[in-house]
C-alpha cells in the first residue's frame, strides 16, 4: 500500500464565483477508489473561494483574503465531509503553514497525527491556515506546501490536479505545437526562476510553482504527477490502470 499525497488547485474547485461542485463529486469519487489500496491525504485549496460564495469582500487586499479564508475553511470541509460521507469514508482537517514545516517538533507532531489518521483509515484534509499565514496566499505556496507535505509524511509521491494538466516542452497557450513531456527527470534552473503566471482569479501558482514543487522532491528522491483536475481521465489511467495516457510523471527513476 502506498501513501499518495493529491493536491487540488483554486482554479478546479472555483467557478463563476462559486464551488465547482461538479468537480469536487468527481475529485471525491476518484479518491475514494484510490482509497481502496492506498493511503489517501488530501491537500487541498479553495477556502478563500468557498469564502467568497458567502461574503463578497475584494480579493486583493490581503486581509480580505484571510477573512475570506477563515468563513470558507469550514464551507469548504463541510462539502467534502458530505460527498466522503457517501463513500463511507471519514475525513479531517489537518490546518498547516510552510513555517511548520520549518519546526522540527511541528513537523514530528503533523506526521504522528497524519499517521494516526491514516492507520484508522480516514482522509486527512490538509488546507493552509491562511488565517494566521500569508506566505501561501501571496505565493502560490500552496504547490510547495504539498510538497513538504508528501516528503514529511514519508509519502511515495505527490498528484498535482490543476488547470495545467500537463509540463510542456513550450507554452501551449502560445505554441499550438507544444508536446507534452510525460516523463521528465530534471528541470533547468531557468525554468523555475520564470514569473508566476496564475490563470483563474482565485489561484496564486502556476507551472513555476507546481516545477518548484517537483523539483523539491525530485531533490528528495520523491515522485510528483501533474495533470488535469478538470478531466480525471489521465490521472485514473496512471493511477488506478498503471497506464501513463497523458499528464507528467516527475521522477529519478528511468
Amino acid at each position: 500500500m502506498k501513501r499518495v499525497v493529491v493536491k487540488v488547485g483554486s482554479a478546479v474547485l472555483a467557478q463563476n464565483g462559486n464551488i465547482a461542485l461538479e468537480r469536487m463529486r468527481a475529485l471525491v469519487d476518484f479518491l475514494s477508489e484510490l482509497h481502496k489500496s492506498n493511503e489517501v491525504i488530501l491537500v487541498s485549496s479553495g477556502a478563500v473561494a468557498a469564502g467568497f460564495t458567502q461574503l463578497q469582500l475584494d480579493r486583493n487586499i490581503l486581509q480580505n483574503k484571510q477573512a475570506l479564508a477563515s468563513i470558507g475553511q469550514p464551507v469548504l470541509m463541510n462539502k467534502y465531509s458530505k460527498k466522503f460521507s457517501t463513500h463511507n469514508i471519514i475525513t479531517a482537517q489537518v490546518l498547516v503553514t510552510a513555517a511548520n514545516f520549518r519546526q522540527t517538533g511541528d513537523i514530528t507532531r503533523i506526521k504522528n497525527t497524519v499517521d494516526t489518521l491514516l492507520k484508522s483509515r480516514v482522509i486527512p484534509i490538509v488546507n493552509e491556515n491562511d488565517a494566521t499565514a500569508t506566505e501561501e496566499l501571496v505565493l502560490g505556496d500552496n504547490d510547495q506546501l504539498s510538497a513538504y507535505i508528501t516528503k514529511h509524511t514519508d509519502s511515495d509521491m505527490l498528484i498535482i490536479l490543476s488547470d495545467i494538466d500537463a509540463y510542456y516542452d513550450s507554452d501551449p497557450r502560445e505554441n499550438p505545437h507544444a508536446k507534452v513531456l510525460k516523463v521528465v527527470n530534471s528541470i533547468e534552473e531557468s525554468e523555475l526562476q520564470k514569473n508566476v503566471s496564475p490563470n483563474n482569479v482565485f489561484a496564486t501558482g502556476g507551472i513555476v510553482t507546481k516545477l518548484k514543487a517537483a523539483s523539491y522532491l525530485l531533490a528528495c528522491g520523491k515522485s510528483m504527477f501533474l495533470s488535469s483536475g478538470f478531466d480525471l481521465t489521465d490521472v485514473k489511467s496512471f493511477m488506478l490502470d498503471n497506464n501513463h495516457l497523458g499528464g507528467t510523471l516527475f521522477t529519478k527513476e528511468s
